[in-house]
């Protein structure tokens, strides 16, 4: 302080003592007012402590900004816990809905074995009770085939076909269903 002080009169001198007509220390030499007007301004700064103040308003600011980090921070945190959540379940529903289709396609092709086999023993039944209805019987069998087929499928897999396939699909796999069966009559 005194050091600044010191270097502050010498500053403030130096162009007093160029101007030479009026000695520095004096009421009527302006410059020698303006230093002593600084120099008590510096001191009532000092008195009421504004440096203090303006610190302390500069720390509340840093720690409002600090906490607002470390707010950001946690929610920053949650948010990526949350989104690792939704892929979790994500990753179990997706797991789920393959197990669905899986068991769908097995109860599928359990109706269809089962049908296949009601299919022959109707054929058996309709050849022995008579030649000449063949060309009926076989088409009875390829309508309840087909009733049987549809019936099947739509029970077993409603749910999974809903969801997972579009009436496109569908349909090509039914007409896929009817031809195998239709080969296999024939």
């Amino acid at each position: 302080m005194r050091l600044t002080l010191t270097a502050l009169f010498g500053l403030a001198a130096s162009p007093a003592l160029a101007a030479g007509d009026k000695p520095f220390f004096s009421l009527g030499n302006t410059d020698f007012v303006v230093s002593i007007a600084f120099l008590i301004f510096i001191g009532i700064l000092l008195y009421f402590k504004v440096p203090t103040l303006v610190t302390g308003m500069l720390d509340k600011r840093a720690e409002g900004i600090k906490s607002e980090l470390d707010e950001a921070k946690a929610l920053r945190e949650e948010a990526q816990a949350l989104l690792a959540s939704y892929e979790r379940k994500q990753k179990e529903v997706q797991e789920q809905a393959d197990r669905i289709v899986a068991s769908a396609k097995e109860e599928a092709s359990n109706a269809a074995a089962a049908a296949k086999d009601d299919i022959a023993k109707s054929i058996t039944r309709r050849l022995a009770a008579a030649e000449e209805q063949i060309a009926s019987a076989e088409a009875n069998a390829v309508k309840e085939v087909r009733d049987q087929a549809i019936a099947v499928a739509v029970a077993a897999a409603k749910e999974v076909l809903a969801k997972q396939m579009d009436a496109k699909s569908a349909g090509a796999m039914i007409d896929a269903s009817i031809e195998t069966v239709g080969e296999k009559l024939h």
